[in-house]
């Protein structure tokens, strides 16, 4: 029988192995994906296969049921990621019903947060790319925070970060998405046709009305939701805002201890971040750099982004919460300390999902902006989580060596 190791030599290695272990817990596993999967289509785009990857997403179909989802690059935006935002929306309705969104005083911070980290990015983006520039479209594009991004490289951290600060970013990215989903509802819809859009209404009313009579069965809503989302895409409205529409009416009525939404959000959750927005990743994080050179990397658009990712989520973050704290508006969150908040805030400036999709809305006409756009989004959030997990990492303790305890400044 092999005698076990003495724990003065099991502890040291317990935390050495500490990051490798975390990328298979959940927290971790979902972010670690999206990465893997942007490097692969960075490497893909940039290798003998890029005119393969290119005629895969954005080649025209031979047939399709739409004719105005023509390529394999639509259907993934238009229509596959309306999962990713119709989770978005479970998720939104039960943290306002029953979860962290739920009382004022649970969600003043957050909501402060989310909203300063939405304007001052978006402020330093016009201010680098000049307000009467045609860049200036993109002005939501370092707005958006991509929660499975900035929760795994929480994880990789295990334990050295408080609780409350895990659950402080993940309300934040939520209050974020919700943000995100009505820039994109106001800001990025064109070529309004009344007639659809008054279709959508009454399909939407239709379920409403389901919930209202307590319809408890998923392949009803499932049925009338396809209709709505063919409804809002030739609405002019983008198609995924379906998603989130018929989120908002399913059920959140108890019956045998669980209630209709959380079965979906519980059954479709694994399914957005482990299929879907990888897909999205892959198809839409491949940069060719063929003929990218200095000149396009250090151009206004990707310095904007990556200005507003790095810089402004920080600061409208970080500063919101000092000045919240400081005038007693709000609590920080508790056992934490100000360099880890401020730690946290830098996670904040990790965009991928929403961002990338927010960049294909505003320049749907240029492959070469919204290539220039995937520079700085990627570019910025690589910065933002590399300087955030170092802070984390240096500055904050294992609990079992020393409390973190809140300092006011």
């Amino acid at each position: 029988m092999i005698d076990p190791l003495p724990k003065p030599i099991v502890k040291p290695l317990a935390r050495a192995f500490a990051p490798v272990r975390a990328l298979f817990v959940s927290d971790a596993s979902a972010g670690v994906l999206l990465i893997l999967v942007a490097a692969a289509a960075m490497i893909v785009a940039n290798s003998p296969l890029a005119a393969a990857y290119e005629q895969l997403f954005y080649g025209e179909l031979r047939w399709t049921p739409i004719a105005k989802l023509d390529d394999l690059h639509l259907w993934i935006n238009d229509g596959l990621m309306a999962v990713f935002f119709f989770v978005v929306g479970l998720e939104v309705k039960r943290e306002l019903i029953c979860g962290q969104l739920s009382s004022p005083e649970q969600r003043r911070l957050p909501v402060l947060a989310a909203m300063a980290g939405m304007a001052v990015p978006a402020l330093i983006y016009v201010f680098v790319v000049g307000i009467d520039s045609p860049l200036v479209r993109g002005w939501a594009i370092p707005a958006a925070t991509d929660i499975a991004f900035a929760m795994g490289v929480l994880g990789l951290l295990g334990s050295r970060v408080p609780a409350s600060l895990r659950l402080f970013l993940l309300t934040v990215a939520i209050v974020d998405d919700i943000g995100a989903v009505l820039v994109i509802a106001a800001f990025y819809t064109a070529n309004l046709k009344l007639m659809w859009l008054g279709v959508a209404a009454v399909v939407f009313a239709v379920m409403v009305g389901m919930n209202h009579f307590k319809v408890d069965r998923i392949w009803p809503y499932i049925l009338v939701a396809l209709v709505l989302w063919v409804a809002v895409l030739f609405s002019g409205v983008h198609a995924t805002i379906a998603g989130v529409l018929a989120a908002l009416t399913i059920p959140m009525h108890r019956q045998d201890g669980h209630s209709l939404l959380e079965k979906l959000e519980h059954g479709l959750a694994p399914w957005s971040a482990y299929l879907v927005v990888p897909i999205f990743g892959f198809a839409n994080a491949g940069v060719n750099f063929d003929g990218i050179g200095m000149e396009q990397v250090l151009a206004p658009l990707p310095l904007a982004i990556a200005a507003g990712l790095v810089v402004g989520k920080q600061v409208g973050i970080f500063g919101i919460i000092v000045a919240a704290v400081k005038l007693g508006f709000a609590k920080a969150p508790e056992n934490a300390n100000w360099v880890e908040i401020w730690g946290v805030s830098i996670l904040t400036g990790i965009g991928f999902t929403m961002s990338l999709f927010i960049s294909g809305l505003a320049f749907t006409e240029s492959r070469l902006l919204i290539d220039e756009a995937k520079i700085g989004i990627l570019g910025g959030s690589l910065v933002s989580a590399v300087i955030g997990y170092v802070i984390l990492r240096l500055t904050t303790t294992h609990p079992e060596e020393k409390p973190s305890e809140f300092v006011t400044p």
